[in-house]
This record gives C-alpha cells, structure tokens and sequence, in this order.
C-alpha cells in the first residue's frame, strides 16, 4: 500500500460492475429487464463464505464507503472512519460489499441510465422504487458474489431502514441487523422537509419535467436548495452555532454602510448546495426522497411492529444520537420495544453527541469503541 495512505486505510479500490440479464420485479408493478449495480468490495471473502458484511448507504451516498479511488484522492469513502483494519468493520476480518443503489446516479442503473426502449435517458419515466426494491437487488447482488448469508447488513438513516428490510425479506440471509440512526417511517415533519426540497428541484426552470438532461440542462439552483434544507437538517443547533454562530463573512452593521450583510452560515450552506448540486442527480434525488417517505416497515403487519419483527431471526444492534431530531432517539426506542416484544435478541445504545444527524458519519470515542465491541462479537465462521 503507498505510504501516502493512513495504515488503518483500505488503501486504493476499484468500484465494480455487476450486470444482472433477469428481470427485476418491482413493488410499483414494473420490471427492470436488464440493470447493472456498482459496488465496491474491503478485505477479503474467507473459504467458508460467512464473513460478508453488506454496507446499505444513506440518500446522498453511494458505493465508495472507504479508501480512495486515486493516490491524488484528498478524502476518503464516506465511511472510511468505521471501514478498515482495525476499525470497527474491521477489514481484517470482514469482508465488505457496498453497493450504490439501483435508481441512484454514481453508476448503477438510474434516470441518467439510457432506456433501452427510447435510447435516451430514463429520467422521470424510470420506475418508482421502495426500499424493498433495493434489497431485493442486492439479495441477487449476494448470489453472483457466492455469498449465501450475511454475517451483518449494516446501514445508518436510510440505510438503517434497508437493513430493517433485509431482516424480514430474507430472515436466514444475515446473522446480524445494524441499524443506526434510523426509524420504522418518517414522521409528517420529515416528509414534509422532503417535500419542499423537491419542490425546490420541481420549480427550478432547468428541470424540464425531469427531461432536463435531453434539453442539456440541470436544475442547478432547485438541487443547491434541496441540499441545503436537507443539510440544515442532519446538523445539530449546537453545531451550527458552534461552528458559525453569527459570524459575518462580508458587510457590517455599522450605521451609515449599505453593504450587503453575508453570514458564513450561509455561505457554507450555498457552497454545500452548489457542490451536491454538480455531483448529484434530480431524478434521482426525487426518486430516493419519495422511497424515504413510502417505507413503512409495519404497514403490511396491519401496523403491528412486534408482528413485523416476529418473522426476523438475526440479532440487532440499534444505535441513536442525542442531538439527531431528524431521527431521534425515541424512533429507535421504538424499533427496540417493537424487537423486545417479538422476543428478538437487541442491543440498544444512545450515544452523546452534538453533531445531530451527521453524528452516525462522524467520529466519535465511545461510538467507535460500541460499534467495534459489537462487530468483534460476529462469528465469521
């Protein structure tokens, strides 16, 4: 590995390629005929095929969980602080699938994906998904890797709620449920954030109806705004404070000036939102947002938790952030009472934070030594 790497780094990754030739049935009634799903893979699979671990991403995230894609990279995947040797989800030990959502836009099968039937972009005609739909693709995902069973699905926010899904779509495919940050469904307030950011994307000129990319055009402005009301979100008051409080970054309240007043606040919030808006797709933001608000883990349990969970067979780790209001510690609670009451092995932690929603990204001492304590009890044989 180059020197230029941290040691506990996975050092430089290849994201791959699987191409899947079977129609995909969808919750919405529609298939996928053909699809292709990009992954990255950590550490190595032992000859018993039982050390897997499969990495479920949060909305904006996507395969590139951990190490670098180039000597050049000045940061990592999105969760190298977790993925690695000697690190939590210890690559020494495990071996590591993460894999970008179908639907979403850094490679897998998406609305920037040419339809077959048009020849060009799906854009908003590709099918609407659930959470449902992404585990049943990386149930096939599992197959053409050889792995039969899951020593762990593992997953913060959304991907909390992925996990949840694979414990009950496949109960004997994971042997234990990560689930950190997350919830059983949104709450109105958070579908209602959800809403005005894709009412931000839907208004901005440039979306075209979603066929933005045939008029070679992106709605720039409405995606910075989606971003930037969803990144408001996952903070913490204390950390924007704490990080901005009123700090100006042009113009003064002295008495007698006109200059435009700029808080760094939002300065920070518009370079946030610029940035996500050249690297992130509108459809699929719509697309993923729209699955956030649709899941319901008990919906189909005549809304009975404990009866939903009665079908998993894996052992749980749930973990929550004191300061997240995006998915507070009480939505985990729930998931805990509703796992007690189906008799299913939990162990629950509230860990101390003031980094809000982003705290599950972040690191932090006693998080990293819960977590680490808890993966070093999987058995990978």
């Amino acid at each position: 590995m180059p020197t230029s790497f941290p040691a506990d780094s996975v050092g430089l990754v290849t994201p791959q390629v699987m191409h899947f030739d079977e129609p995909l049935m969808l919750a919405c009634g529609r298939a996928l005929e053909r699809y292709e799903l990009v992954y990255e893979t950590y550490g190595q699979l032992n000859a018993s095929r039982s050390n897997a671990i499969l990495i479920c991403h949060a909305l904006s995230g996507h395969h590139h969980a951990a190490g670098y894609h180039s000597e050049e990279d000045r940061k990592p995947g999105w969760w190298d602080h977790y993925i690695g040797p000697g690190k939590p989800i210890d690559t020494d030990r495990f071996f590591v699938v993460s894999v970008n959502n179908l639907g979403g836009c850094h490679g897998s099968t998406g609305p920037t994906s040419t339809n077959p039937d048009t020849g060009k972009p799906w854009g908003p005609d590709f099918p609407k998904l659930r959470v449902r739909d992404w585990v049943h693709s990386q149930a096939r995902l599992a197959d053409k890797l050889g792995i039969d069973q899951w020593a762990a699905v593992i997953g913060g926010s959304l991907g909390g709620m992925q996990a949840m899904r694979w414990a009950l779509e496949y109960p004997d495919r994971l042997r234990h449920c990560v689930v950190i940050a997350a919830a059983m469904k949104l709450s109105a307030q958070n579908i209602a954030f959800n809403e005005t950011a894709r009412q931000a994307i839907i208004s901005d000129p440039g979306f075209h109806d979603g066929r933005y990319l045939e008029h070679q055009d992106v709605p720039k402005h409405g995606l910075a705004v989606a971003r930037m009301i969803g990144h408001i979100t996952y903070l913490s008051d204390h950390v924007m404070g704490q990080k901005f409080g009123r700090e100006l970054r042009s113009g003064t309240f002295e008495r007698g000036t006109d200059q435009p007043v700029e808080f760094q606040v939002e300065s920070y919030l518009r370079y946030q939102g610029d940035n996500f808006a050249q690297s992130f797709d509108a459809n699929t933001y719509l697309l993923i947002t729209k699955a956030l608000d649709y899941f319901d883990l008990a919906r189909e349990y005549d809304d009975d938790p404990v009866a939903a969970f009665a079908h998993a067979q894996c052992k749980f780790l749930v973990v929550s952030f004191s300061t997240d209001w995006r998915f507070a510690p009480a939505r985990s609670r729930e998931i805990v009472d509703a796992l007690i009451g189906a008799d299913k092995p939990v162990t629950y932690a509230e860990i101390d934070s003031h980094f809000g929603h982003d705290a599950f990204l972040l690191p932090s001492a006693r998080y990293q030594q819960l977590f680490g304590r808890y993966m070093r009890r999987i058995d990978t044989e």
